[in-house]
């Protein structure tokens, strides 16, 4: 089976299907490793420049709902694009990479791939699009109504919490304080320590 195959195959299982050959078509033009993983905390794709290696890899985290796997999967192979255009020395979010991640995006933003309640935060989100998706607090609100909810009904955003409520993160029961642009300043309830928690982190709340 061919590399174009195998990604094809993945990718019919975790994309929007009018948007699987567009994502397969990027991979042709700038052939890249591709691999899903297990959820990670701090981010939902990665690409990372490896100047030793003539082949790079980006990785996905497979739990995304299938809007979101398809931006991120956009997102992580602007970075690839962007780097083979402009070279390796140019910022990682900077100009080079809005500009290609809004060309890539640009041809899927319409009905056919996207509900129409995702099309306004996309949109909106595509004209200064930021490191990371998750820090679009509209956005990542709209996308959320996608996810997979079954395994964990009780589970919502921080931003969703009033302040001086408490809630679980990992096991720990924090009480929740002011916001401060995208984080929210927390103490948890054990130790007294006061942590900054980013507003789209989805906890639990306590009984």
């Amino acid at each position: 089976m061919s590399g174009s195959d195998q990604l094809r195959q993945i990718l019919s299982k975790r994309i929007p299907s009018p948007a699987v050959n567009y994502a397969v078509d990027l991979w042709e033009k700038e052939q890249f490793s591709f691999q899903t993983t297990a959820s990670r905390k701090t981010k939902l794709g990665d690409f990372r420049f490896r100047s030793d290696r003539t082949i790079q890899t980006i990785t996905i985290n497979a739990d995304l709902n299938p809007y979101q796997f398809l931006l991120t999967y956009i997102h992580e192979v602007a970075h690839l694009h962007a780097y083979v255009r402009y070279g390796r020395t140019i910022a990682p979010h900077g100009m080079e990479w809005k500009s290609t991640f809004q060309r890539l995006m640009f041809p899927i933003l319409s009905t056919e791939v996207f509900p129409i309640d995702l099309l306004i935060p996309l949109r909106k989100h595509i004209k200064n699009p930021k490191a990371s998706s998750s820090t679009d607090l509209f956005l990542m609100k709209e996308m959320s109504k996608y996810d997979d909810k079954s395994a964990n009904l009780e589970i919502i955003f921080l931003s969703d919490i009033k302040p001086g409520n408490r809630f679980f993160l990992s096991g720990r029961e924090f009480e929740k304080g002011e916001t401060r642009r995208t984080r929210v300043l927390c103490e948890e309830v054990s130790s007294g320590r006061k942590y900054l928690i980013a507003q789209m982190a989805k906890v639990k709340p306590s009984a």
